[in-house]
């Protein structure tokens, strides 16, 4: 091989292997951790954003988690804790983000004040004297809280993100870009019964919350009972004009029946969509027995009975029995309502 043939073949591997790792440190760059000044900045575009809502948020201390476009936890249990514990929002609703804070490897969002009831600063003073201490302001410790999160996981760490790309990774439980509730909505659903909604018709399987949003609320309701079935007509429309009968057992639309102007009536009784229905999961015993901040119907310093029947009863004057009215002539008073 001739000496100029050498130093050419030399300066290409040289430009290749430079190329590379010009490649290489763009490509770490890229993914590079958020540095401080984008944190603030994202916290400062995203907090106190309101957002329509495209998955169910169930209430409670357990939140979701989204990973590469995956929300945990899954459909059922997702199911047992909205039954459970009543859903924080549903698809199509408008909520409020309260709450965003950037961690190591994941991005945590509070929706309408978060699972937990936060105290305002002027709460957390207290007057102490003789007697102890108390806040000048306490707060209501009856009020469940109605908010919910989602957590928004990464491998490592947070990368560096701009605004549209971390709307972008949001996208399967927040839906930024819709106008109405309706337009978030309908993007939840799949495409027949969207354009069923969208030509404000119902289909025999949808459920409830399809049909308002298809027709609106029925301005008339009759429960009936066949038997052991109980079912809901919704009534649409008045004569002269198209009067629509919509049934529904449960959740679900099992009979549309219009009655046209000319006399004429239809009837349609097969599904026509397919809808997962929400089921109604009965309470786990192993599972907690109410939120941490429910009512309790006890009096303050009164113990639950036992099963035990060697445990010691209760004494005092709350486990005395009402003492019977005196004999007035009359009818003794009534117990409060």
């Amino acid at each position: 091989m001739k000496p100029r043939s050498v130093w050419v073949s030399f300066f290409l591997v040289l430009g290749i292997v430079v190329f590379a790792g010009a490649s290489d440190t763009q490509s770490s760059s890229s993914q590079s951790q958020m540095s401080k000044q984008t944190r603030m900045d994202l916290v400062r575009a995203f907090n106190a954003e309101l957002v329509y809502i495209r998955c169910p948020f169930p209430m409670g201390k357990k939140g979701l988690a989204l990973k590469n476009g995956v929300i945990s936890p899954g459909p059922d249990e997702l199911q047992q804790l909205i039954a459970m514990w009543g859903p924080a929002v549903k698809p199509g609703d408008q909520a409020r983000i309260t709450d965003i804070e950037i961690k190591d490897k994941q991005i945590h969002f509070e929706i309408n004040g978060g699972p937990v009831k936060k105290l305002k600063w002027y709460q957390r003073i207290q007057v102490s004297g003789n007697g102890g201490s108390a806040p000048i302001a306490p707060g209501d410790s009856n009020a469940n809280p109605r908010g919910s999160y989602v957590d928004l996981m990464f491998d490592k760490y947070v990368p560096e993100l701009n605004p549209q790309e971390l709307k972008d990774l949001l996208r399967p439980v927040f839906d930024f870009n819709a106008k109405s509730a309706v337009e978030a909505y309908l993007d939840t659903v799949p495409p027949k019964v969207k354009e069923a909604i969208q030509n404000h018709q119902v289909l025999v399987g949808m459920n409830r919350e399809m049909v308002i949003y298809a027709k609106g609320r029925a301005p008339k309701k009759i429960r009936e009972k066949d038997g052991d079935l109980e079912y809901e007509d919704w009534i649409y429309g008045d004569p002269p004009a198209d009067v629509d009968f919509v049934r529904l057992v449960g959740d679900e639309v099992v009979r549309v029946e219009t009655m046209k102007v000319n006399g004429e009536k239809l009837v349609r009784t097969e599904k026509e969509v397919v809808i997962e229905q929400q089921p109604t999961v009965a309470k786990d015993e192993s599972a907690p027995d109410r939120p941490p901040s429910a009512p309790s119907l006890r009096r303050p310093g009164e113990s639950l009975p036992t099963d035990d029947p060697a445990a010691p009863k209760p004494t005092g004057p709350s486990s005395a029995p009402p003492a019977a009215p005196p004999d007035m002539g009359g009818s003794p008073p009534s117990g409060p309502n």
